[in-house]
């Protein structure tokens, strides 16, 4: 083996080890200012569905109940959806209201969908905030405006359904105009949160 490629051989190992330790502090850096960033976020999307909530109180699924709403979500055919956490909503005195849930969608056109729902204990829905949401610039992305989430809040409903004619029953939702993918992606997950929700009641 000449010395040449023994040189370049080991160049490119100094350039990958540099390259990785490099980014190795980038990512210890820049871990924390993330997850604070994310963290708030949730907080904000979780006082925006429940905004006569004091403090929220991550609920801890234990397996058994963890695979009861699985199991739950695929009875119901959201197989595509799932819940990724459940909060407590408390008044003042600690006192439970309801939860905010936050739902994961893979049906999206432009990849996953994941939003916080609050619900209060009577099933009525209070909103929706998107946490991520990634579709097509004026077709999906109309998703995370106030005319299309702001049909779900209010509603005390056993499941949502869209329609393209024109909302006239209580559990219709508006379809976005050249979104069928994304309205269906939106419904379904509400659906699975109000899933999960009648799940969690059933310990209560």
């Amino acid at each position: 083996m000449s010395s040449k490629i023994i040189r370049d051989a080991l160049a490119l190992t100094a350039i990958t080890l540099v390259a990785g330790l490099a980014l190795g502090a980038v990512y210890g850096i820049t871990k924390d200012p993330i997850a604070r960033q994310e963290e708030l976020a949730r907080q904000e999307a979780y006082q925006e569905v429940f905004p006569d909530a004091e403090q929220f109180q991550t609920l801890n699924l234990d397996t058994a109940r963890a695979e009861q709403i699985r199991e739950g979500l695929d009875a119901e055919g959201y197989t595509q959806d799932s819940i990724q956490e459940v909060n407590e909503a408390l008044d003042e005195d600690g006192r439970l209201l309801g939860y905010a849930i936050t739902v994961l969608s893979t049906a999206g056109y432009g990849g996953e969908i994941r939003f916080s729902m609050g619900v209060g204990l009577d099933g009525m829905v209070n909103g929706i905030s998107f946490l991520s949401i990634s579709e097509t610039a004026g077709l999906g992305m109309k998703a995370d405006t106030e005319e299309f989430r702001g049909q779900f809040a209010g509603k005390q409903v056993e499941a949502f359904a869209y329609t393209k004619n024109g909302a006239s029953a209580e559990n219709e939702i508006d379809a976005i105009s050249g979104a069928t993918i994304t309205t269906s992606a939106v419904t379904d997950a509400v659906n699975a949160g109000l899933c999960a929700f009648r799940l969690l009641g059933t310990d209560n």
